[in-house]
C-alpha cells in the first residue's frame, strides 16, 4: 500500500491553473531560442544542485555550483567528499534531463536505483544502488526520538514495485505536479536506500515532470526553493506531519501535497522574475556594447559574469570562438572596466564592473518583489 493522491481541492486546482498559465508564458518565450537560454538553464540548473545538496548538509558556494555545471574545477573549499557528492547529483539530473528524449525510458526499479547510484556512487559502504538490508530511521536533534522510522526492509523489494506499477500506471489523469509529489512522497516514505533517500527522491519528483511534458527540469524543479533554511524546514515538517513518524499510508497525503505545490509556485515565480530581469539586463547590456562600440558577442560575457561570474573557456565554448578571439574579447571587456578579474590561472573568473554593474542592479531592482502564497 502506498500513500493515495488526495482528491485535489478547489484552491488546489487555483494554484494548478496559475502554475500551467505560468509555465506556458515562459513556454512561450523560450520558444523562441533566446541567446540566453543556455545560461539561465545553467544557472537554474547550479541552483536545484546547490539547493537539494544543502538539504543534506552538502554545501558548495554560488561560485562553485556553477563551475560544477559548466565542468570547470571547483575551488580548493570544497572537500573531495564534497566533490564527490555534488558530481554525482550533477551526473543523476544530467540524466533526468534527457530522460524526456528517450523513446525507450520506462519507469523501474532498476531505473531508479541507476539514479540513487549516480548520487551515492562515492559511498561504497552505503550500498550504491542497492536496498538496504535493515531497518532504518532518520535522525531528529533528539537522538532517542527518530524523525522517522521507515517500513522493515523485508516491506521494501513489494513496495518498490508498487511504486515502480504506479508509476507507469497510476493516477494517470491526475495533473503531473501532482504526480510528481506523489512520487517524491512515496519513494522518501519507503526509505529503500541506506542513504541518499531525499536526493534520490526529490531527483524523481522532477523526473516525473520532465517525463510528462513540463518545461525543461531546470525551470521545473523545486530544489533551489527547498534548499532555503526556512523552506527546509518546512519541507521536513510536511513530511513529518504527512507521515506521522513511521511509514502509515493510510494517513492523508494532503499536507504534503499542499506544500508541494506551495513550493512549485514559489519557484514559478522565481523562474518568472529571472527571466524578467534576464530579458531587461540583455537588452541593456546590448545597448552599452552598442554604445561602446564592442562584438554584439561580448553580451554574452556580461550576462555570464551578471548572474554569477564569467569563465573565458565558458564564453569561448558558447559563443563558439577561438581561445585567442575570447581572450581578446575578455581583454577588451576588462580594459573598458566592465568585467573585474577575481584569481589567477586556471581559477581566474570575471565579474561585472563599473556601468555594468549598475545596470545590472538597475535590472533586478526594476523586478525585485517578495514571493506570494498561493494558498493565501
Amino acid at each position: 500500500m502506498l500513500y493515495a493522491m488526495p482528491e485535489l481541492s478547489a484552491a488546489d486546482l487555483r494554484v494548478l491553473d496559475e502554475l500551467k498559465t505560468m509555465r506556458a508564458e515562459l513556454g512561450m518565450h523560450l520558444r523562441s531560442k533566446p541567446r540566453w537560454e543556455g545560461q539561465l538553464r545553467r544557472s537554474l540548473f547550479a541552483a536545484a544542485i546547490q539547493g537539494s545538496n544543502t538539504i543534506e548538509n552538502i554545501t558548495i558556494s554560488n561560485s562553485d555550483a556553477r563551475a560544477l555545471v559548466e565542468h570547470a574545477p571547483l575551488s580548493a573549499a570544497a572537500s573531495d567528499e564534497t566533490q564527490q557528492a555534488v558530481v554525482g547529483y550533477r551526473d543523476a539530473m544530467t540524466y533526468v534531463q534527457q530522460a524526456p528524449l528517450m523513446d525507450f525510458f520506462e519507469y523501474s526499479e532498476t531505473a531508479l536505483s541507476a539514479i540513487h547510484f549516480m548520487i551515492t556512487r562515492y559511498q561504497p559502504a552505503k550500498w550504491p544502488g542497492r536496498y538496504r538490508p535493515g531497518g532504518i530511521f532518520v535522525s531528529s536533534s533528539d537522538p532517542l526520538e527518530p524523525m522517522y522510522t521507515g517500513p522493515d526492509a523485508d516491506r521494501v523489494p513489494g513496495l518498490m514495485g508498487e511504486l515502480v506499477d504506479w508509476l507507469r500506471d497510476g493516477d494517470r489523469d491526475a495533473p503531473a505536479y501532482a504526480r510528481a509529489a506523489m512520487a517524491h512522497l512515496n519513494l522518501v516514505a519507503i526509505h529503500p536506500w541506506r542513504d541518499g533517500n531525499g536526493r534520490t527522491a526529490r531527483a524523481l519528483h522532477t523526473l516525473v515532470l520532465a517525463r510528462t511534458g513540463e518545461p525543461a527540469p531546470e525551470f521545473s524543479s523545486i530544489e533551489e526553493w527547498l534548499g532555503e533554511q526556512i523552506n527546509t524546514l518546512q519541507y521536513y515538517q510536511a513530511l513529518r506531519v504527512t507521515q506521522g513518524g513511521s511509514f502509515q499510508p493510510e494517513r492523508d497525503a494532503r499536507p504534503w501535497l499542499t506544500f508541494a505545490l506551495t513550493a512549485h509556485h514559489r519557484q514559478a515565480q522565481r523562474v518568472q522574475r529571472r527571466y524578467e530581469w534576464t530579458v531587461r539586463l540583455w537588452t541593456d547590456l546590448a545597448r552599452l556594447a552598442e554604445d561602446r562600440g564592442l562584438a554584439e558577442r561580448t553580451v554574452s560575457a556580461l550576462y555570464a559574469a551578471a548572474i554569477g561570474e564569467l569563465r573565458r573557456t565558458t564564453y569561448q565554448r558558447d559563443e563558439d570562438l577561438s581561445r585567442d578571439r575570447a581572450i581578446r574579447d575578455v581583454q577588451a571587456l576588462t580594459r573598458a572596466g566592465l568585467l573585474t578579474p577575481h584569481g589567477h590561472a586556471t581559477g581566474r573568473v570575471y565579474v561585472l564592473g563599473g556601468v555594468a554593474a549598475e545596470i545590472a542592479e538597475a535590472a533586478a531592482a526594476a523586478v525585485r518583489g517578495p514571493g506570494r502564497d498561493p494558498y493565501a
